[in-house]
């Protein structure tokens, strides 16, 4: 009994990890080409949830689904020709004043729109229900959860490493002025990076909207942890921000296990013992602009 419960904590964990990677992805792979400090990146989050508790009531929750993270990508591209190519090549500490500035106007705004109070959004009774295996019992929507985030890095993975257009943002990270005089503009590719970070954290909102709650401040709940996973990962590292979000998951299911108050302490211990070992994080990648 005690295994399965273990066993339990460890795919909770595990879970945890997978949603606080679809934000970490977003907030280095825009770091990494631009330079932004995207403290706003957590509000794009509490923005997919929200719309889709405005959506479901019209279009189902298939359909919100689909259309949220969308929305929120195209936001993104807003966002990014207003505000963030103004900071392309300044000191990243403007950068950070200006989306801590931004998520604050995010969750106000929300607060103004739809109140203080939580709202309530909760599991399509097509994916409610259990699986069972043996004498294990899980949450079906749990697995679903974990098998669309895996889904989505899977294609962030082919569009960054099997594409052309991934090739020159990876170029574009190391180089960007050998890029430049090859004559390829970076700005289109800095606002498709900027709609799929964006968009990928609207599909983290609504994936977990029905079980963590929809309110103003989920954004700021959530933002810490996807920058503990970035951080031990190491900026600019795809495969490391991966890594990062399964050991984060693992050491923090296991610590529940054990002794479920340090279970949020857990994660941010890792990466004090990573930055004491390895500063850049467990995969981080030398980038040019930053040195």
């Amino acid at each position: 009994m005690q295994l399965l419960f273990l066993f339990e904590q460890v795919l909770n964990g595990l879970l945890a990890g997978a949603y606080y990677l679809l934000i970490a992805l977003g907030l280095s792979l825009i770091f990494s080409l631009g330079g932004i400090v995207n403290l706003a990146h957590g509000g794009f989050y509490a923005i997919g949830a929200y719309l889709a508790v405005a959506l479901a009531p019209t279009i189902g929750f298939g359909g919100a689904f689909v259309a949220s993270p969308l929305l929120v990508a195209l936001l993104g591209v807003a966002v990014e020709r207003v505000f963030f190519r103004r900071f392309y090549r300044s000191d990243p500490i403007l950068s950070l004043l200006l989306t801590f500035g931004l998520a604050m106007v995010i969750e106000q705004s929300l607060r103004m729109i739809f109140g203080a109070a939580p709202q309530p959004f909760s599991i399509p009774p097509a994916l409610r229900g259990q699986i069972f295996m043996g004498d294990f019992i899980y949450p079906r929507y749990r697995l679903i959860i974990f098998a669309v985030a895996i889904t989505a890095v899977l294609a962030t993975w082919f569009v960054v490493y099997r594409t052309t257009f991934g090739r020159v943002v990876r170029a574009g990270v190391q180089n960007p002025d050998m890029v430049g005089a090859l004559g390829i503009s970076l700005q289109p590719y800095m606002t498709a990076i900027a709609a799929l970070g964006i968009g990928l954290a609207g599909l983290a909102g609504v994936l977990l909207a029905p079980i963590s709650g929809v309110h103003p401040a989920m954004g700021a709940e959530i933002l810490t942890a996807a920058f503990v996973v970035v951080v031990i990962g190491g900026l600019g590292s795809f495969w490391g921000v991966i890594m990062a979000s399964a050991l984060v998951g693992v050491v923090r299911g296991v610590t529940i296990f054990f002794n479920p108050s340090w279970g949020e302490a857990s994660m941010y211990l890792l990466m004090a013992i990573v930055l004491l070992v390895r500063p850049r994080g467990l995969l981080g990648e030398r980038i040019m602009r930053f040195e």
